[in-house]
């Protein structure tokens, strides 16, 4: 069955060709955001990278906001696929889940660091914004890792009188200032950024005579 244009992204009834060329536009557009800016980043601009006519990003993106839409789910969904099974490793342990939870953000920011400063450049905008933060995933990842937190908390495993919604905001802020880091300083190292971020979120929350 041939996809409406604009479809929902979890569309059911969309083919592989079109899923492969949906995928093939997300792409070319983070490539383009991370190249000029989310302001000057125009279907033409993507097309012309991706080597399609402007007019099939129109076919299968109802307009700009879809197709931003589709590359902040895109980046997110990545980001959660890359740290689950990395945080799941450690969940005997307090401390080391959210070592793991630390290190496993950073490394795929690392990683993916095109993709990091795209999703830098939309949130700089007012309208990108609002797109980044309709994305559930986004909105959800303090009360998450607070969650988390407040369940390792009430097992014994961190101190008992320390705040996990204002930890779960500080450890975020810490891991979310990372794009904006990467997109000035190309020598930047990420890897020790990680470890000392977690050294020190250990030491927050450690229960006291804790190794």
């Amino acid at each position: 069955m041939v996809m409406r244009p604009g479809a929902a992204a979890d569309e059911p009834d969309r083919t592989f060709i079109e899923t492969a060329r949906r995928a093939q536009i997300v792409a070319a557009a983070i490539d383009t955001i991370a190249a000029v800016g989310y302001p000057q980043a125009s279907f033409a601009r993507i097309a012309e990278r991706v080597g399609i006519s402007r007019g099939l990003i129109s076919y299968h993106f109802a307009g700009k906001d879809d197709l931003i839409r589709q590359v902040v789910h895109d980046v997110v969904e990545q980001g959660v696929a890359y740290m689950r099974p990395r945080i799941i490793a450690e969940m005997s342990s307090g401390p080391a889940t959210l070592r793991a939870y630390i290190a496993s953000n950073l490394e795929f920011m690392r990683e993916h660091r095109k993709d990091m400063i795209a999703i830098l450049e939309i949130t700089r905008s007012a309208d990108g914004r609002r797109i980044f933060q309709d994305d559930p995933h986004v909105t959800d990842a303090v009360r998450a890792l607070e969650h988390l937190l407040s369940g390792f908390q009430t097992a014994g495993q961190f101190r008992p009188d320390f705040d996990p919604h204002a930890i779960a905001i500080a450890i975020r802020a810490a891991i979310d200032t990372v794009p904006s880091r990467l997109a000035v300083d190309p020598e930047f190292d990420i890897d020790n950024y990680a470890s000392e971020i977690a050294t020190i979120f250990d030491l927050a929350t450690r229960v006291e005579g804790g190794p």
